[in-house]
């Protein structure tokens, strides 16, 4: 997997949510390119190099995603077990950021191998904070697993 350009991959169905979270980010200084997909199928195309994003270079994979849970179409869980049902993507790094403080969730979403779970909070400010610590973590202290070539 490559991650030369470090993108970051949001898959979020809510215009507000996105909006902050991008808001968020550039406030923090996280400069990495933030690619946003509006429902979990887009989020699928995306990664797997379907649909609209059929010309896309699947060996440029993000450098994490950024997962919702409750999205139309596909969820964010099934979004989750596709990731790591595929060999190309098994070992993405995925992090969920939902508002979603449900226990089933969360059990859900560590069952199928999820890296992290984060609640949003409400307020801007810690929102900021949150998107801060998620892009430092993130794409400077992780390490990525070693790229594979197709």
């Amino acid at each position: 997997m490559m991650f030369e350009t470090h993108t970051i991959l949001l898959v979020e169905d809510n215009d507000d949510d996105a909006e902050l979270t991008a808001r968020a980010f550039n406030r923090a200084n996280v400069k990495n390119p933030l690619v946003r997909v509006r429902d979990g199928q887009e989020g699928m195309d995306y990664l797997f190099g379907s649909g609209t994003y059929a010309n896309r270079d699947v060996r440029d994979m993000p450098a994490v995603t950024l997962l919702d849970i409750n999205m139309p179409k596909i969820s964010g869980v099934d979004v989750l077990k596709a990731i790591r049902a595929d060999e190309r993507t098994r070992h993405l790094p995925v992090v969920i950021l939902t508002s979603s403080n449900e226990d089933q969730d969360r059990v859900n979403a560590y069952t199928h191998f999820v890296n992290s779970y984060i609640l949003k909070p409400v307020d801007y400010d810690q929102f900021v904070k949150v998107a801060a610590q998620l892009g430092l973590y993130w794409m400077v202290l992780n390490s990525p697993p070693p790229r594979r070539e197709a």
